[in-house]
């Protein structure tokens, strides 16, 4: 099919997502107990529309480009049959973004969902599938596994082309396990940083609603804020005025964290669960208009399970004497979950940026902006936008970047002969 077909079967999947976002979104909260309608309604509209705004026009198909210089002529050609292993927290938008990228390279794609969102998934797929036929598309471009099992999951990932793995670590190691090209991610541990000096008044309110989003399901969220220590104590009493409940009680601190987790890790009961849910696990009270609750942590992830991933909208606090401590705590944190994912930095100082970049080992920093609603791309940066946000060799995957269309795409290169090229002398080359 030529590009311009292949963009319109695209723009098709995007736009049922982007046209039905309300329903999506409720259905994808009725099955999985998960998150909350209004953000995952804003999540599919943005996403559709982003991805969409980021794929149309592309070369995908054919002849790409010819380097006059080098001689090289790129052509694209489709990689085969995707399977995409896709979550429960990003039930909706994962298989869209995944179908789309598959599509418009001419590929065909095979979900298997997570357990917990069988039914939302399946239905995103079944009304993608009708835009498709409306178009005239081959039948079964897209499809899904209708019946969850390790092992059904396994077969489909050791026979097609290629996978592309969104979730839990077990699923992610599967992939790269099956014998077969693999994509995989990352588990996510957002450290966010306030520099010296920056106004934690423009900060704060976006880091609260990065850590609230969804209940805290993104992987993309704020985990952790690390602020000067001179303007701690004013940063939390601003976390307060924006809506957040502070803890520093150890007692009461201890209770987040037996609600949080259960042997090391995350507690079923609270993941993706509002502030209200959270407090009633732990038997403690807070306001009922809560957006998100601070917990001041007692040290770093490496000794305290506050500063790992926190699957709820919980952050914890940090302060700091100069910037290099600041890093170190984001590091070790790091070293707990997320190593590899995203910083989020709020600064004035280029020179600041460069060292913190240079510093920590994740994928993106995404400075100044809500990293929940960025770092997965945004019309306000030139990330890709993705719900698949690649952690490098630092998360145990083979990309570092987010998951665009290219990565589903073989490229063939036609070498032509350069006759006229320079040949440089021994002395050129040695010296």
């Amino acid at each position: 099919m030529s590009k311009e077909q292949v963009d319109s079967a695209v723009q098709a999947i995007g736009r049922v997502v982007y046209e039905n976002a309300q329903y999506l979104a409720e259905i994808a909260v009725e099955e999985t107990g998960m998150g909350n309608v209004e953000d995952k309604f804003a999540k599919n509209k943005q996403k559709a529309g982003i991805v969409w705004n980021n794929l149309r026009g592309k070369k995908s198909r054919g002849i790409l480009e010819t380097d006059e210089a080098t001689g090289i002529t790129t052509v694209a050609k489709p990689v085969g049959v995707v399977a995409a292993i896709t979550p429960c927290t990003n039930p909706i938008v994962t298989p869209m973004s995944n179908s789309m990228f598959a599509l418009k390279c001419g590929n065909a794609i095979i979900i298997t969902p997570h357990h917990k969102s069988i039914k939302c998934s399946t239905k995103t797929v079944e009304m993608m599938n009708a835009e498709l036929a409306k178009l005239g598309m081959p039948e079964n471009l897209i499809q899904i596994i209708g019946e969850h099992s390790r092992e059904n999951t396994r077969n489909l990932i050791s026979m097609a082309d290629v996978v592309v793995a969104t979730g839990g670590a077990g699923m992610v190691n599967a992939a790269y396990s099956s014998g077969r090209p693999a994509l995989g991610v990352g588990a996510g541990n957002v450290q966010c940083i306030i520099d010296e000096g920056y106004d934690y008044k423009e900060a704060v309110p976006k880091i609260i609603k990065g850590r609230a989003y969804d209940y805290g399901i993104i992987c993309s969220a704020e985990q952790s804020v690390i602020c000067p220590r001179g303007d701690f104590d004013d940063v939390m009493e601003e976390f307060r005025n924006n809506g957040a409940y502070v803890i520093s009680d150890k007692e009461e601190l201890e209770k987040v964290r037996g609600a949080l987790f259960e042997d090391g890790k995350p507690n079923r009961h609270s993941v993706g669960q509002s502030c209200q849910k959270v407090a009633e696990l732990a038997g403690i009270e807070i306001p009922e208009d809560t957006k998100a609750i601070v917990v001041v942590a007692e040290g770093t992830g490496l000794t305290d399970a506050l500063g790992g991933e926190k699957m709820a909208p919980v952050i914890a606090a940090y302060p700091y004497d100069d910037l290099d401590e600041a890093i170190n705590i984001a590091a070790e944190n790091l070293e707990k979950d997320g190593k590899g994912h995203s910083v989020s930095f709020h600064t004035n100082s280029e020179e600041h940026t460069a060292k913190v970049a240079e510093s920590l080992c994740v994928s993106r920093f995404v400075i100044n902006q809500c990293s929940a609603n960025s770092a997965g791309g945004s019309y306000f940066n030139g990330l890709n936008p993705t719900n698949t946000l690649g952690c490098g060799s630092w998360g145990h995957n083979s990309i570092s970047e987010n998951l665009n269309y290219t990565h589903l795409m073989n490229v063939s290169r036609i070498a032509r002969f350069m006759p006229d090229n320079p040949v440089p002398s021994d002395e050129e080359l040695w010296g």
